[in-house]
């Protein structure tokens, strides 16, 4: 086979490497723009399992590159005069011109043929290769040739950074958060050999204009570092290698290749500098492609075949990798909000590759402190894990952390709970969750979004409830609360598992909205709310908070998310109204907020209110995270005493973007930037990562909806996972000596 690289990196370096191993035949040919031993920055990382891959994959290379790095286990976080530092990690450093001279010798004594300073801008210059490989970069002259067959997509970042190397080691991966006047600078610094280290220093985009460094010249690039640094560098300098100031594209690809031409390394995918990836994702794009190449018939199927399998494995990395950078990029929301250790296993846990539990493996002596000082706190000795440590909203204690989502039940009779209502909240709360949230629960009955929707608008709704909260009070340590509302425009509709979203075939009630705009296409065109049916909406939810409080809930929440009627209100993309309730955010939130002061008013003073508002419609021209950090201070001005935040749901033609915890940044934003209390829900399924929300203070509390579903004793279970002593009823008190095997 006759392959020729397009660039000389470590992904055609790496490629050819075992393609000469698996078959000395093939006729491999190396072009590269640049002379050798030219390259841009200093080191590259890698960690302990990635080192493996490559052992596996190539033995000699393996032993000349462990032969190179300097290796080292810390992670050392500086913030504020502190430093607090993790062990147990494994990662190693090497200088990045001295791992290209170890692939480009390995290539050469293989036999494979590497031509420097020829600049290829089209694969057309190969006729006859039988496989072309794209890696050349990040400005990939064959990508942009032939845009229409990759779809490329590049994001550039926000932040500024350059890529500087110091003479002075750094023996633990080591990030400094320096305070200047100008703005916060970020320090991400790694030893590649026994003397000197790389230095990356970033920083906002107007932290960087306003110090003049967008207009300084490399030697000022360096005497500003080396000035601000002065402490950190201890003596020692700082060294330029082109070192100007960049921004950070994340580039992703539509489609990997296209005939006999592929897209490899930073061509095809980039992963943010601070999880350290591009170099390992770039040699493990070689490790598949080679694979893929030796157990196919074809290279047409081993480019689908690779393709197939490692564009999953890339875009997890990339998900981890975009975390990362939105945490550097919004660093500034924590100066002073976390103290050292706090701040420390935040950063540490940024890009929901480590969790808690993990870092109890890597470091449990850390992660004892960690849990100490959470519980300390909140007033509790000991180390519990962070979702078994009691939490007030407001005056009232829930005895743990974690919550049972609102999730409709779609069961009751003219909104009439019944047994099915009081064995699915009863046994949430025998099941140890700290605070059980009922399905939305409607405050008329044109007000439910479905026949079957519970609802609070008759008085002999208030009996069926306290059957309900009577039970959970009686039987286990839990709160309980109602989460109200209104359906608005998404009403009249059937059951989920009938039709979800489709209007009844009969029986079809009005429908009220701040707009005359349908859900979707054809559902229900909304009458257009009027004053007196305002006043209505707010004695409804008068009328329903007096009877929650009659019916023995210990909070009440108030929905304002998910495009019911009140979110309908705050969303410009469903309220197009021209008075005093349309158009600016704050005369959106004016409906809303009327709503709220009316419950407060209506609700004891000594129990607790949330709200649960939608932090993005996922869609251009709705509401937006900014907005969602304004909406949460109003409502905290308005009395709120936590917000829950959720998102979407507002338009049928949104565009979420799902993943494990998708929805947990916004509430960390919210949290930090509206010095709000805050619940947060979507995707959240394992105890590991409610204990590192929790620690690393992205939210109060944790709610799961799923889980729960699955598995009503999911915090008993994880109690026990943990070797946490959660008190069980006195009914099952035989559990305590029982010990769960798994199944053969």
């Amino acid at each position: 086979m006759k392959i020729v690289s397009i660039g000389g990196g470590p992904a055609g370096l790496y490629l050819a490497i075992l393609m000469k191993k698996a078959d000395p035949a093939h006729d491999i040919t190396i072009v590269e723009r640049n002379k050798p031993g030219d390259t841009f920055g200093f080191g590259v990382v890698f960690s302990d399992e990635t080192l493996g891959n490559f052992a596996d994959a190539d033995r000699e290379s393996y032993d000349a590159i462990t032969a190179a790095f300097a290796h080292w286990t810390d992670i050392d976080v500086h913030y504020r005069g502190q430093v607090v530092t993790s062990k147990g990690h494994g990662f190693s450093g090497m200088a990045r011109v001295k791992l290209l001279d170890i692939l480009s010798k390995r290539a050469t004594d293989l036999g494979v043929k590497i031509v420097h300073e020829r600049d290829v801008k089209d694969v057309a210059e190969f006729p006859d290769a039988d496989l072309i490989l794209a890696a050349d970069g990040v400005n990939s002259a064959i990508r942009a040739k032939y845009e229409a067959k990759f779809k490329p997509a590049l994001d550039w970042r926000r932040n500024k950074f350059v890529w500087l190397g110091t003479t002075r080691p750094h023996p633990a991966f080591t990030f400094h958060f320096k305070e200047h006047d100008s703005g916060l600078y970020r320090v991400h610094a790694y030893q590649y050999d026994a003397t000197n280290s790389t230095f990356i220093v970033e920083t906002s985009e107007t932290a960087w204009k306003k110090a003049g460094l967008d207009k300084a010249t490399e030697e000022q690039t360096i005497d500003f570092c080396e000035k601000l640094f002065a402490e950190e560098l201890a003596g020692h300098k700082l060294i330029a290698n082109r070192s100007i100031w960049r921004t950070f594209p994340t580039i992703r690809n539509a489609h990997w290749h296209f005939d006999n031409v592929v897209l490899m390394g930073d061509a095809c995918h980039t992963a943010h500098f601070s999880i350290g990836s591009g170099t390992k994702l770039a040699m493990e794009d070689a490790i598949e492609l080679a694979a893929a190449l030796k157990s196919t018939k074809s290279v047409k199927e081993a480019l689908v075949a690779y393709e197939a399998k490692r564009k999953p494995q890339t875009e997890s990395t990339q998900r981890a990798a975009q975390t990362s950078l939105e945490w550097f990029e919004e660093t500034e929301r924590y100066i002073g909000k976390l103290d050292a250790l706090e701040f420390a296993f935040a950063m540490l846990t940024r890009s929901m590759r480590i969790t808690h539990t993990n870092l109890k493996l890597r470091d449990p002596a850390l992660v004892a402190k960690i849990d100490q000082d959470f519980a300390a706190k909140a007033g509790v000795a000991g180390a519990p894990p962070p979702m078994f440590v009691p939490y007030k909203i407001g005056k009232m204690e829930v005895p743990n952390r974690i919550v049972v989502s609102p999730m409709c039940q779609y069961s009751a009779e003219d909104g009439l709970p019944n047994d099915w209502h009081l064995v699915h909240l009863g046994s949430r709360a025998l099941g140890g969750a700290g605070l059980i949230l009922t399905e939305m629960t409607d405050v008329s009955a044109e007000g439910r979004i479905t026949p079957g929707c519970a609802g609070l608008y008759k008085d002999e709704h208030v009996a069926a409830w306290k059957r309900v909260t009577e039970f959970v009070h009686a039987n286990s340590p839990a709160k309980i609360g109602v989460q109200l509302a209104h359906a608005g425009r998404k009403g009249s509709t059937k059951r989920a598992w009938e039709g979800i979203d489709a209007p009844l075939d009969s029986g079809n009630w009005e429908l009220i909205a701040p707009s005359p705009l349908p859900y979707k296409k054809g559902s229900q065109t909304p009458r257009v709310m009027n004053p007196a049916d305002m006043d209505k909406v707010k004695a409804d939810f008068v009328a329903a908070t007096k009877r929650a409080d009659a019916a023995g809930f210990d909070i009440v929440e108030v929905h304002m998310a998910h495009g019911y009627l009140l979110a309908s209100f705050v969303s410009p993309l469903t309220n197009q109204r021209s008075d005093e309730y349309g158009g600016t955010l704050a005369k959106r939130m004016r409906f809303p907020l009327e709503v709220l002061d009316a419950v407060r008013a209506a609700w004891p003073a000594r129990k607790p209110i949330a709200v649960r508002i939608s932090a993005t419609d996922w869609k251009e021209g709705g509401t937006t995270p900014d907005e969602a950090v304004a909406i949460a201070k109003m409502l905290k001005a308005h009395k709120a005493d936590i917000v829950d935040v959720s998102a979407g749901q507002t338009v049928d033609d949104d565009h979420p973007v799902y993943g494990r915890l998708f929805q947990t940044p916004f509430a960390d934003r919210i949290r930090q930037e509206a010095d709000v209390p805050v619940m947060t829900v979507g995707a959240i399924s394992t105890w590991a990562d409610a204990n590192t929300i929790l620690a690393a203070r992205r939210a109060d509390l944790c709610v799961l909806a799923r889980a729960h579903l699955f598995d009503p004793y999911w915090t008993r279970h994880a109690a026990q996972e943990q070797g946490y002593d959660l008190p069980w009823p006195p009914q099952y008190a035989s559990v305590r000596s029982f010990t769960p095997r798994p199944s053969r």
